[in-house]
């Protein structure tokens, strides 16, 4: 009987982002991507939010290695939060490996990692585990899909892909190495990407944006133009640069991120811009609106990227003008939309004609649609399968479309995040649950808890009342107030009644209290209860109560 493999999804599964899964076999943890995600709206001051680590950091000695399928932040982006915790090797593409490190340098973290650069096609010995690494198409250059052989059979992870026969950089999805291993020992478990599951026909080929880029530089002849785009998006920085070359312009890269990208980009000869095609921003002004491409972060409307900055009148380098254009050669990650939209809108304000993936072709989608994961499980042909990378309703089409192409409804499981699963002699099935919550991050602290998420929600949503009010307990009397401060809680017109008959309740309630000889705390509770109770009659709304009760001998 060969050994049992479990896995494990930290993140991933249910939402977009957070992307992490452990692999254990024997006693030994193997990562695939460890990565973050961008805040909802809803989640007031939260910067990014990480995976639960919990479970990791408790079996931190068990972890092998993290393999990363590609570079993109919702894969990388959580690797110096968890080396923070524990010490694990790190293994990718040369590309890939550059985009990780900038993260964990900044951070320090360097010496608790060693990082790996693998090749297409190799195959490395990671703890238990023979991983091979498989080319993939997606929207950042040297993306792969993971074969993991293991005890149990092949486990192939896709990682981020779509089946793109005219990439930019002539680097095809290796279907026939996909092929070849279906048809020798089999794939016993397919983990695929599920992002466009739910979306006809297929995804355009990235060579498609690069037509419209080139005739979009036409149109803006004379024009300055400003181009938002992913920074790690070398295929579109490398398509954008071509067409500035092209009209006479010169490029000017602007954010710390697309700056250092490009940069490694060019090192590594991923990247060809001459040298003399490239000017720093703040040279931007020497020239005429034409001659001009600046190339810029904050694509998905982040605070304090550069765009977003732009189009505020805070950014330090540029101002808008009605001599702009501003392309966001993009599309919203899924909760990024409202921010977009706010940056849009301000660019218009200031002047500037706008083009984005609503009016024109900008931007193709680095996954997989419906027709090409079709054509994926056509060729894996898995024993098993579990779609990963989604949200929940694209985990639902794409198991639909593994049935479709012939996988036993029996044999397609969906799992989300904080599942676990057991693979062994027997089969697929279920085998319990770690903690799987949210981590918020908020500048440098940690998980800032759902404890202070619900105060700002209420702080924001209702408002706050503070009560204060100073008591001599040996005399049992109040000596000040009660006093009442309020914001964002009651306009300014009808305040002063209200405030006065909530004073009368809080009193009252002091000095029933203080009568019964109740220590501090419990004065502070009737004066909660009171406030709390009169708010809620008198207005229907549920502010944050904050009850201040000093004694005057001293105590509080």
């Amino acid at each position: 009987m060969a050994p049992p493999v479990h896995i494990t999804f930290l993140g991933g599964l249910g939402d977009i982002g957070r992307n992490c899964l452990a692999l254990e076999q024997e006693g030994q943890i193997l990562l695939i991507d460890c990565g973050l995600m961008f805040p909802d709206t809803d989640m007031l001051g939260v910067d990014l939010v990480l995976p639960d680590f919990t479970w990791l950091v408790e079996r931190g000695e068990d972890v092998v290695g993290c393999v990363v399928t590609h570079g993109h932040e919702d894969h990388v982006g959580g690797l110096s939060y968890l080396l923070r915790e524990i010490e694990f090797p790190i293994f990718g593409t040369e590309l890939t490996i550059g985009l990780a490190k900038g993260r964990i340098e900044e951070s320090g973290l360097l010496k608790r990692t060693q990082l790996n650069v693998v090749a297409d096609g190799e195959t490395w010995e990671i703890g238990p585990f023979d991983v091979e690494f498989v080319p993939a198409t997606h929207s950042v250059p040297q993306g792969v899909a993971t074969a993991v052989h293991t005890a149990q059979g092949t486990i192939l992870h896709s990682g981020d892909f779509k089946i793109d026969l005219t990439p930019v950089d002539g680097r095809l999805t290796d279907l026939a190495r996909l092929g070849a291993m279906a048809d020798g020992d089999g794939i016993r478990l397919l983990l695929a990407d599920s992002t466009n599951a739910d979306q006809p026909g297929h995804a355009r080929s990235e060579t498609s944006v690069g037509k419209v880029l080139y005739n979009l530089m036409h149109e803006q002849e004379g024009r300055r133009v400003i181009v938002a785009c992913f920074a790690s998006h070398i295929h579109r920085v490398q398509q954008l640069a071509d067409a500035a070359i092209a009209f006479g312009r010169k490029i000017a890269p602007m954010g710390r991120s697309m700056r250092r990208n490009i940069t490694m980009a060019r090192e590594m000869g991923l990247l060809r811009i001459p040298d003399t095609a490239l000017i720093d921003v703040e040279e931007v002004d020497r020239y005429e609106p034409g001659q001009v491409m600046v190339l810029s972060t904050g694509s998905q409307g982040e605070p304090m990227s550069a765009l977003t900055l732009l189009a505020s009148g805070e950014n330090r380098w540029l101002s808008i003008s009605p001599d702009d254009t501003v392309i966001l050669s993009s599309h919203p990650i899924p909760g990024n939309e409202h921010a977009v939209t706010k940056v849009i809108d301000n660019l218009y304000r200031k002047g500037a004609e706008v083009v984005h993936s609503g009016l024109s072709d900008v931007h193709a989608t680095g996954h997989a649609k419906a027709e090409e994961l079709k054509l994926y499980h056509s060729i894996t042909k898995p024993e098993w399968f579990v779609p990963v990378h989604g949200e929940y309703h694209h985990l639902v089409a794409h198991a639909k479309l593994a049935e479709v192409m012939g996988t036993p409804s029996d044999h397609v499981l969906i799992a989300e995040d904080g599942d676990r699963l057991v693979l062994d002699d027997k089969g697929l099935r279920p085998a319990g649950r770690v903690p799987s919550e949210y981590v918020y991050v908020h500048g440098t602290v940690g998980d800032i808890g759902t404890g202070v998420l619900r105060d700002r929600r209420i702080l924001a949503d209702e408002g706050v009342v503070v009560a204060i009010v100073t008591v001599d307990r040996r005399a049992r009397r109040i000596v000040a107030g009660p006093e009442i401060a309020t914001r964002g809680w009651i306009g300014q017109p009808e305040a002063g009644a209200v405030l006065g008959e909530l004073e009368e309740r809080v009193r009252t309630a002091v000095e029933k209290a203080m009568g019964e000889d109740a220590e501090l705390q419990q004065v502070e509770k009737a004066v909660r209860r009171a406030a709390g109770g009169f708010v809620s009659e008198k207005t229907r709304r549920r502010p944050m109560i904050v009850p201040v009760v000093l004694d005057a001998t001293g105590g509080r």
